[in-house]
């Protein structure tokens, strides 16, 4: 089996975008490349790591599908070599495991989604879709600069820092924080935050958890009791501009299961 492949379908417009697929395994990458192909994406395939960095550096794919277990070199190295790149692609991490580890894993190298194994083809299409359009909204160029709590978001420039020293954000990390920022004070469920930020009115809520949790980890001094963005029981997340003394609550924390 070859490691890597030439483009599967190349559309006469390239409007959709070009994917990269990688995955060691033919039958998910032939299905996963077709459907992507006939959404009209331009679509690569490779089978290993080195191969898809090959790729990566020939195409500049817009969006990499990557699978978390691959031979010799693994997907989060794969991912934390793709997005070294000054003009990363936006990347979806396949897994086999459901494991909440896992997802963290994928999302603190840079992933901007994951999908667990078994899943959709068709859901996978969406949520490129989504992704895909999510970058390409996220460079606006008369939204003014984003201001609070010690931080300062510039969404012309996708630029994020906290009291001057600039933030690592993923795509979606960066777009959660931005929408907080504009809706501080207000109480957000899980439900409006996947529609809003990820545009999905479906979908996996424990996704908007880990992001949550992964951002926290990036902006909060104490991740463990945050003062910016409060867990509000049974009704969702708040923003607080003006953070709290260390110490102060409102509210008990709760976990994945909890309606947040």
């Amino acid at each position: 089996m070859q490691s890597s492949h030439e483009s599967d379908r190349r559309p006469s417009s390239d409007v959709a975008g070009r994917v990269l697929v990688v995955d060691d395994d033919p039958t998910v990458s032939e299905v996963v490349a077709g459907y992507l192909a006939r959404a009209g994406f331009t679509v690569y395939r490779a089978a290993d790591g080195p191969g898809a960095l090959a790729i990566a550096a020939r195409h500049r794919p817009d969006l990499v599908v990557l699978d978390l277990m691959l031979p010799g070199m693994d997907g989060l190295e794969v991912c934390r070599r793709l997005r070294a790149h000054p003009r990363p692609a936006a990347v979806v991490m396949l897994t086999a495991r459901g494991d909440e580890d896992d997802r963290i894993l994928g999302l603190e190298v840079g992933a901007d989604d994951y999908v667990t194994k078994p899943f959709s083809p068709r859901e996978l299409v969406l949520r490129v879709r989504s992704v895909l359009r999510r970058a390409a909204s996220a460079t606006p160029h008369n939204e003014p600069v984003l201001a609070a709590a010690g931080l300062t978001l510039d969404p012309a420039a996708r630029r994020a820092t906290r009291d001057g020293a600039e933030l690592a954000l993923t795509l979606r990390e960066f777009d959660l924080l931005a929408y907080f920022l504009r809706h501080s004070g207000q109480v957000c469920d899980r439900e409006r935050l996947m529609r809003e930020v990820w545009g999905w009115d479906f979908g996996d809520l424990s996704t908007v958890t880990v992001h949550v949790r992964k951002l926290r980890a990036k902006i909060e001094k104490d991740p463990a009791d945050p003062q910016l963005i409060k867990t509000v029981w049974g009704a969702g997340y708040r923003f607080e501009t003006d953070a709290r003394p260390h110490g102060s609550s409102v509210g008990p924390a709760w976990g994945d299961n909890g309606r947040a």
